[in-house]
């Protein structure tokens, strides 16, 4: 088989000698076609003799040396196999370079839908629209509850000081990437830092949970995909960062208003029935949503560095350098004092 040059990232010809020892009962490689890409992971659609097959590997070129542990994100689907959260079946993991240039690995192709647009979900019922809301809030509750010593988890991150690690990190990151001088943001950094609890509870957290990486079938969520940023965590950082995206208004642009239709629960609703649902307090959610608010802000600064840089290649970057100042003021808005 020839291999299809159409896909940057992904030899065919090589894929199929590799499947037909590590993977004989799928038969021949038959084609593949790219799901996403760009800047994170590259997911392909692969088709064999018995069916089709995603998989996923880093993208193309020199990525850092922590990023795009393809890894560990198969290690974390591995472990929740036959746990309550909806994850694909795992199929195969291969560690070396030597057959597409990158490790990557395997799973079923989970029939859904992939919710981007206010188009698609507009054309849900306020009924239709509730009832994966609702879903989706009980998916992440699952995440929460998983048994890391069941699941051979417990080690899969540092047991304590995840928020500090974070507010650190990140801050190294702000002024790594930022091409101007932004008085909030520095002021948002020290006060962060300056207000954030001495430790808190630690669970598998997901760390991009939002509704355009889960498959929905009908009004549930199927599975829960792009694992990459999970770890050991504190689950109210994960639930704000999903109430950012999580967007009734429209206002962050990375949302785009998809759930911003009659039925959807809002941002409160969402924090609501999560906390009924898990018995944790939302007391200090202010300061979690502050600190989403944050990272996100650091991110689209690199967007907008790169866009300045003329590094960037489609539409759309140039919004994300205006969403930053925006971002930090909501996000000091949300702290005390």
């Amino acid at each position: 088989m020839a291999s299809d040059s159409s896909l940057p990232g992904l030899d065919l010809q090589a894929l199929a000698a590799w499947a037909a020892v590590h993977l004989p009962e799928q038969g021949a490689v038959c084609g593949a076609e790219l799901i996403s890409g760009g800047l994170s992971n590259l997911t392909f659609r692969v088709r064999f003799d018995a069916g089709t097959l995603i998989l996923r590997r880093p993208p193309r070129g020199p990525v850092l040396p922590s990023a795009h542990d393809m890894g560990r994100e198969f290690r974390v689907l591995s472990g929740l196999q036959g746990s309550a959260v909806p994850v694909a079946r795992t199929a195969a993991y291969h560690a070396e370079p030597d057959v597409l240039g990158a490790p990557f690995y395997l799973v079923e192709d989970v029939a859904g839908e992939v919710y981007r647009s206010p188009e698609q979900t507009a054309a849900l019922s306020p009924a239709e629209r509730a009832a994966i809301g609702a879903s989706v809030i009980e998916a992440l509750a699952r995440i929460h509850e998983v048994d890391l010593a069941v699941t051979g988890l417990a080690d899969f991150g540092p047991p304590t000081g995840y928020l500090h690690r974070q507010v650190r990190r990140w801050g190294k990151q702000w002024a790594a990437s930022k091409s101007r001088e932004l008085p909030e943001m520095e002021e948002l950094l020290t006060r962060l830092a300056a207000q954030l609890p001495a430790d808190s509870e630690t669970t598998l957290v997901h760390g991009d949970y939002r509704l355009d990486n889960m498959l929905i079938r009908g009004t549930a969520v199927a599975a829960v995909v792009d694992w990459e940023l999970s770890t050991l965590g504190d689950p109210l950082a994960d639930l704000a960062l999903t109430l950012l995206y999580w967007s009734d208004d429209g206002s962050v642009s990375s949302a785009g208003g998809v759930t911003g239709h009659p039925g959807f629960p809002t941002g409160e609703e969402f924090a609501a029935v999560y906390a009924a649902r898990t018995g944790r307090s939302l007391e200090q959610l202010p300061l979690y949503r502050a600190f989403a608010a944050f990272k996100l802000a650091v991110i689209l600064e690199g967007v907008h560095a790169r866009y300045r840089a003329g590094g960037t290649v489609g539409d759309g970057y140039a919004a994300a350098g205006r969403a930053v100042p925006d971002l930090a003021g909501r996000a000091l808005a949300l702290l005390p004092g």
